[in-house]
């Protein structure tokens, strides 16, 4: 089993995370196979899910990325 996020796990991820965080995230796959792929809303990129599969078992980590000039907005 390969941790590449394919299309059709992309498009599951997207409808979860639309559902649980908010309607406007989209999944976006990375050129590169052996890359994760990108969560974004609008232009804005969040952060990245990967795919881990250990011992036969399939999860997502969901990465968000806080710049500090993000937060002298709030």
């Amino acid at each position: 089993m390969t941790n590449i996020v394919t299309a059709e796990e992309a498009a599951l991820l997207e409808i979860f995370l639309k559902k649980k965080l908010n309607p406007d995230m989209v999944v976006q796959r990375r050129q590169r196979a052996d890359e994760c792929a990108e969560i974004h809303i609008g232009d804005e990129c969040l952060g990245v899910v990967q795919k881990i599969v250990d011992e036969g078992e399939t999860s997502y980590s969901f990465e968000i990325t806080i710049l500090d000039i993000d937060l002298e907005e709030v």
